[in-house]
């Protein structure tokens, strides 16, 4: 960053500004907000010199912050409208006083009171990412259009607002920010989630309509398909062959998922129980769900690049993989 920034004077161009984006996992705690600290593992080694860079340039911190991820770990705990900007809950929190009215907010004062710790009160915030999912695997709560739009309509309120709301510990601050994503990434890899941020679907038409001014109404809200996920889901759930992949990627991946060990395909041995039918899309649904569920633990996904998807049906009770 250093280095760009010489490069750019050099050329006279003073104009720009240099940042990084950054996590929100670059704090050790964040709740209450007046408890924000960096990790203990960076906290003097990168974030104290990237601190005195963006004061001494008058630069922003960049951040990504994203209340989904928060509100879909805990959505007991955590208020799904206090995550959506449309809540009357009120947070106090009990080391400042300040008064919080939604989960983004809690979010940003968090940095800012863990910048204040190590001295550096006035780096300024900018959010490089926020946006809410549009869709995901069935065990993703809350990751649904109506959510999605809520979400982004809500935040492009606040933050064009003619007089800048800012947060509690940082009032009237104007806020840039950038709302991920332009497009849902089909390709991406990992949750369903991963591949539903977009605003618009690949051929460029609308998922759900939104005004980035934050002028207009938005004449659709209400007839947008009810949220169907915004609790847990706690039924049981299978990996399976998604339909109509191809075959020679299919066996690839069926063969990736029983080289994993633990036993992950052994029923479909020879002679063993699982082993009929004899179809490389049963046995592939098969391996998908063991691998799933034995390592599901540490982080697998139901995806396999585009060639599974979840199910609540039992793959052993359907016929339709001959």
């Amino acid at each position: 960053m250093r280095r760009i920034k010489i490069s750019l004077r050099a050329q006279d161009i003073r104009n720009i500004k240099v940042g990084t984006p950054l996590a929100m996992d670059v704090l050790q705690t964040a709740f209450p907000p007046s408890n924000g600290t960096f990790r203990s593992d960076i906290s003097t080694s990168v974030m104290v010199p990237l601190l005195n860079f963006l004061n001494s340039t008058k630069s922003f911190f960049f951040i990504d912050a994203y209340p989904y991820f928060p509100w879909s770990t805990n959505p007991i705990n955590i208020s799904l409208n206090f995550a959506l900007f449309q809540s009357n809950i009120k947070y106090t929190d009990p080391g400042t006083g300040l008064v919080y009215t939604n989960l983004l907010d809690q979010m940003l004062d968090s940095l800012v009171f863990a910048m204040t710790k190590l001295g550096y009160p006035d780096v300024r915030l900018s959010i490089a990412e926020t946006g809410w999912p549009n869709a995901g695997d069935i065990d993703e709560a809350g990751a649904n259009i109506k959510n999605a739009a809520t979400y982004n309509r809500n935040l492009v309120r606040k933050m064009t607002a003619s007089n800048p709301t800012g947060t509690p510990a940082r009032p009237g601050a104007l806020i840039p920010t950038f709302i991920f994503a332009l497009y849902d990434e089909n390709r991406k890899t990992g949750p369903g989630t991963e591949r539903h941020w977009g605003l618009l679907h690949p051929n460029g038409t609308s998922i759900y309509q939104i005004d980035l001014t934050g002028k207009r109404a938005s004449s659709d809200y209400e007839t947008l398909p009810p949220a169907q996920n915004n609790v847990p889901y706690k039924g049981k759930l299978w990996c399976i062959a998604a339909p109509e992949v191809n075959l020679t990627e299919l066996e690839s991946a069926l063969t990736f998922a029983c080289n994993q060990g633990n036993g992950t395909c052994d029923s479909l041995t020879p002679g063993k129980e699982c082993y009929e039918p004899l179809s490389v899309t049963w046995h592939a649904s098969y391996a998908f769900s063991s691998y799933w569920a034995k390592f599901r633990s540490q982080g697998a996904n139901c995806y396999f690049n585009g060639l599974a998807q979840q199910t609540t049906s039992n793959p052993s009770e359907l016929h339709d993989f001959k």
